[in-house]
């Protein structure tokens, strides 16, 4: 006869697939609400990196992102200040440790990734260090323009006391530890004038030092 304390993990695994296919966006949050955060205080805008590293958190998705070597990482914009803020030409750059830059991936550009690494079969590992995954079969292109439309950040707009949040997405096929020393830049965001607002630096380490000291 089994224990509740048998019974009990069995039925927690079971509930895990009901929690994996919500796939509702997390809450919008204030940008300094994150650990990966700047603040430019005289224009009065905060942007946060909020990088999904973990097999918990990328359970949002539709598909393996992590799997495949794509980091999705959420970008969070907070407009404080009392006119909007233009991000119909920013550029926003993934750039590694050793100074490579990664532009944020199409959904085409995932397609091809996933279908190379899959094509070349076995099991590969996932940033950050985490255990190598069998692969999956391959996905269709229906489940990742699902997730790009649900997530992908798409606001060309930030208008006065508000903040607006969403996904990008980098190839980080072949960094072993892709935000350790990594960081987001952000460049051409611009001011209801045109004006450029001062370029943003956002370095992963202070995600990784807040992660490490929630695990401690």
């Amino acid at each position: 006869m089994k224990t509740l304390r048998t019974i009990l993990p069995i039925l927690l695994w079971l509930a895990l697939p009901a929690v994996a296919s919500d796939h509702t966006p997390p809450p919008v949050q204030p940008a300094t609400a994150f650990a990966a955060v700047e603040t430019h205080a005289d224009e009065k805008v905060s942007i946060a990196a909020e990088p999904y590293d973990t097999l918990e958190k990328a359970s949002l998705f539709r598909i393996d992102y992590l799997g495949h070597g794509v980091m999705p990482i959420r970008l969070i914009v907070t407009n404080n200040g009392s006119r909007p803020i233009s991000l119909s030409e920013a550029r926003i750059i993934f750039y590694t440790a050793a100074g490579d830059r990664i532009q944020a991936a199409e959904p085409e550009d995932v397609e091809r990734l996933m279908t190379r690494k899959e094509r070349e079969g076995g099991k590969i590992p996932l940033p950050g260090g985490i255990p190598g995954i069998k692969l999956k079969p391959k996905a269709g292109n229906k489940e990742i323009e699902q997730d790009f439309n649900t997530y992908e950040f798409s606001s060309l707009m930030v208008e006065p006391h508000t903040t607006r949040a969403g996904f990008l997405f980098y190839d980080v096929t072949d960094i072993d530890h892709p935000l350790q020393g990594a960081s987001l830049h952000l460049r051409k965001l611009r001011d209801a004038d045109g004006n450029d607002l001062f370029d943003f630096e956002i370095p992963f380490d202070k995600y990784l030092k807040s992660k490490s000291s929630q695990m401690n």
